[in-house]
């Protein structure tokens, strides 16, 4: 019979042998482990993700539009990812474009689709991008709260304001029974996709605009010029009505003379019956920005929240629309990857 004595011996005996056979050996092999990590490995990690969310810097710019849409976007995205600086700017649709070319921005951000010669620039300059489109807006033609006489008006009558050849001075001149008072016109800049969009629907071609108005790719500027002035009538995207209706008029538009006269909303965008300031809203995004791990999380997130274009007062995607989109950005992220 083995002794309690003997039996303590056996015990000591086989816990220094288990200690042998592996606890210290290995030890001793994850401190001999050398880094083998490449400084491309580590560049990488630094932004993946931590407890704190994704690093990096993002850099977007582009439409006034989409502007509101891509901050509020960015501010949420911010709440859960501090460690990611987004800067958002508003050089216009066509500004947007040619820094975008140039490869100073990760996404640009537009209110009408890129045209042949912007394509054309980022293929010179090795530019590879996807579009996504994020939302619908309408247009809206705003005028003073004190106009009661413009409150309808036809694609006819806008031209007749804003074409390249327009003769019209005062309001008269558009209608005889309108005052005989001079107009004082706000619209959007040449660089921004709300001017190339507003000038084509309504004077009918691209570059018809007239130049005798006061431009601002800023459209606060509309926003204030209109609303202290009696006279005043310009453009700008339906989200800054919404935001400044308490300050501004809102023209119902109808597209030939005898047909009803609609307001711009979220439901006349939707079922199109707001014809023709109707329009999509996107965001291109580099192929190679699209390599970065934060560029791919923040992207999925925005196609995601579609929560946030209400907020933004745009007109969100309806549910097919903006799985189709999702769908593309995580076949284009895949490639990425690759």
């Amino acid at each position: 019979m083995m002794t309690i004595k003997n039996s303590f011996a056996l015990i000591t005996f086989l816990s220094v042998l288990t200690i042998g056979c592996g606890g210290n050996n290995n030890t001793g092999a994850k401190k001999e482990k050398s880094d083998t990590t490449t400084p491309k490995e580590k560049k990488a990690s630094e932004n993946t993700p931590t407890k704190s969310g994704m690093k990096g810097e993002i850099k977007a710019d582009g439409s006034s539009t989409v502007l509101l849409i891509c901050q509020a976007v960015a501010s949420e995205y911010s709440k859960t990812n501090p460690n990611v600086k987004i800067s958002v700017g508003r050089s216009g649709t066509g500004g947007g474009f040619k820094k975008f070319a140039a490869g100073e921005t990760d996404i640009s951000n537009a209110s009408r689709p890129i045209k042949a010669e912007e394509k054309a620039s980022c293929a010179k300059n090795g530019i590879d991008f996807h579009e996504f489109q994020v939302a619908w807006d309408g247009l809206s033609v705003v005028i003073n709260k004190e106009n009661t006489w413009a409150k309808n008006m036809t694609v006819a009558q806008l031209k007749t304001m804003w074409d390249k050849d327009s003769k019209v001075e005062n309001w008269s001149d558009v209608d005889p029974s309108w005052p005989n008072e001079k107009v004082k016109l706000f619209g959007a800049g040449t660089d921004s996709g709300t001017f190339d969009f507003f000038t084509e629907v309504i004077n009918g071609k691209a570059g018809q605009s007239r130049t005798s108005y006061q431009p601002t790719e800023d459209d606060n500027v509309t926003v204030n010029g209109v609303a202290k002035d009696k006279f005043a009538l310009g453009y700008f995207g339906l989200a800054y009505y919404e935001e400044n209706k308490e300050k501004l008029g809102i023209v119902s538009i109808a597209k030939k003379e005898g047909e009803k006269f609609v307001s711009p909303s979220e439901a006349t965008v939707m079922d199109k019956t707001y014809s023709p300031l109707s329009r999509p809203l996107y965001i291109y995004v580099k192929k190679s920005s699209l390599k970065r791990p934060e560029v791919q999380d923040f992207m999925t997130f925005f196609l995601r929240r579609n929560d946030l274009i209400s907020q933004a007062k745009y007109i969100k995607m309806d549910a097919l629309m903006q799985a189709d989109e999702q769908e593309k950005l995580a076949k284009a992220i895949k490639e990425a990857g690759q």
